[in-house]
């Protein structure tokens, strides 16, 4: 009894037994807190209870590794494996009372960057510390700081929020890569302009190693929600080189927050859509109905009356959307157009339409997943950059906008459109026109996924259109009464 007992705990310390064998009462508390409603001490050894606890304890084993996989797929993107935004803290000095640290954010991700109104970054203090003063960046509020005399303070939160400076602020202000207005480029786009950074000078801190208690729950706007950030973990201090490249400093201390983006965690439902149409097929197939949701969304029409009033474009503090009217309801569309064969090569025409009246996209970015991008002959009107995040396969390119050309994506309207033509060169053991091979697998616009049609709508060669239900019962019945004319006569 006591050898079965030990199985159905699966790993759990041995029972407690009295002299003559019997279960204890305290030994079974934890198996009866499982099913208190139907297995006692008598009963913990019986076929059905057995059953029931082995049932329980998997039950519990799978919610368990539900959660974890989940948990860990969600913030994971597998064109670019390793994104992420790191937020490091290098000590530079000591003072009185703290430190002073130069806090950087380096932007690792390929192709999703961090647009206007920019970054907010938050955290929480350990202890009862307070920001004296800032170089580069601004707290949004100062707080409650009645209690200092004298010398106040910028900032006495317990939860400081820090957003960037604007550019052209006094140069007494500024900091090395600060004053961006909060923006940073993508690391695959840009990678000198992937980091941000500012200056904080912390009092009522530790001013040593040992007692310097590091900032927790820090939190990333970007500029809207999506990002999740893990603890703080003290690293190797910086070295930094001086003017003259002659001499290397080191940080007095440093410490890193890695945060990564999940689309899940930004929004329920996708914020673009793809359309397809090829040289080959009249048919347009457009975005799905209802792609980014319909619920809860205004729209107006874009012939209104309402366009031409005054700051209708103006952004609203909360970011909301004016959209134009359509079946899909998204900010963006990606048409994908295939629209010329030559004998070794072929051609596609690209181009997004922006449907929001509110936003211009600044240095947007553009994914596309195809097998044919392994052999991208010429971009004519966009810069395109080959995605690798898997060596063995390279069938992933990022396009974007060229500077001062067309990195700018206007608000809706006859100007809120940007298009390129793409030249690729044939695999002739893999290319065909068929099932709907020189169609996009994935789309990612500024970093997030694209409803794609189902493919039963895809653009289809002419003599591989599927056979209708209508045409096979006209079939059948004329086979039918051809039968019943031939068994007449």
């Amino acid at each position: 009894m006591i050898h079965k007992t030990r199985e159905i705990t699966m790993g759990r310390r041995k029972p407690k037994t009295d002299a003559v064998g019997k279960i204890t009462e305290s030994s079974v508390l934890p198996l009866m807190e499982l099913n208190s409603s139907s297995c006692n001490a008598e009963e913990i050894s019986t076929k059905r209870c057995r059953t029931s606890l082995h049932f329980q304890l998997r039950w519990m084993i799978f919610i368990f590794l539900f959660a974890f996989l989940f948990s860990s797929a969600v913030a994971y993107d597998p064109l670019d494996p390793t994104g992420n935004i790191t937020i490091k803290w290098d000590v530079i000095s000591w003072t009185a009372d703290g430190y002073v640290a130069v806090v950087t954010m380096n932007n690792f991700q390929m192709y999703r960057h961090i647009m206007s109104p920019g970054w907010t970054l938050g955290w929480s203090w350990a202890k009862k510390e307070v920001i004296w003063s800032m170089v580069g960046a601004q707290t949004t509020e100062q707080g409650d700081c009645s209690k200092f005399k004298g010398n106040i303070p910028h900032c006495c939160k317990k939860t400081p929020t820090v957003v960037d400076l604007l550019p052209g602020v006094p140069y007494n202000q500024q900091i090395a890569n600060c004053c961006k207005g909060g923006v940073i480029a993508a690391w695959g786009q840009d990678p000198s302009a992937s980091v941000g950074s500012f200056q904080v000078s912390v009092g009522l801190a530790g001013t040593t190693n040992k007692t310097v208690k590091l900032p927790t729950n820090f939190t990333l706007l970007g500029p809207g929600p999506g990002y999740t950030c893990g603890p703080a973990k003290i690293v190797p201090s910086t070295t930094f080189l001086t003017p003259d490249l002659r001499r290397k400093t080191q940080a007095l201390m440093t410490w890193n927050v890695t945060c990564t983006y999940s689309q899940f965690l930004a929004s329920k439902n996708p914020s673009c859509c793809v359309s397809l149409s090829s040289f080959y097929n009249d048919t347009i197939t457009p975005c799905p109905k209802c792609a980014c949701g319909c619920k809860n969304k205004n729209c107006i029409k874009s012939d209104s009356k309402l366009l031409s009033v005054a700051g209708v474009n103006t952004p609203r503090k909360d970011n909301t959307p004016l959209l134009q009217c359509t079946t899909h309801m998204c900010p963006i569309r990606v048409h994908w157009h295939v629209k010329l064969n030559y004998k070794d090569y072929w051609r596609v025409k690209i181009a997004v339409t922006n449907f929001n009246y509110r936003l211009n996209y600044t240095q947007w970015t553009l994914v596309v997943q195809h097998p044919n991008l392994n052999n991208v002959t010429e971009v004519f009107s966009f810069d395109y950059k080959p995605l690798v995040p898997y060596q063995s396969i390279n069938d992933t390119g990022m396009f974007y906008g060229m500077k001062y050309f067309n990195d700018l994506l206007m608000e809706a309207g006859p100007s809120g459109n940007v298009q390129s033509e793409v030249l690729l060169e044939k695999n002739q053991d893999t290319f065909t026109l068929k099932k709907g091979w020189a169609l996009p697998r994935k789309v990612y616009f500024n970093g997030d996924e694209c409803m794609l049609p189902s493919p039963d709508t895809y653009p289809h060669l002419p003599n591989s259109a599927p056979v209708s239900s209508t045409v096979i019962t006209s079939i059948i019945t004329a086979s039918v009464i051809y039968l019943i004319i031939m068994v007449i006569t």
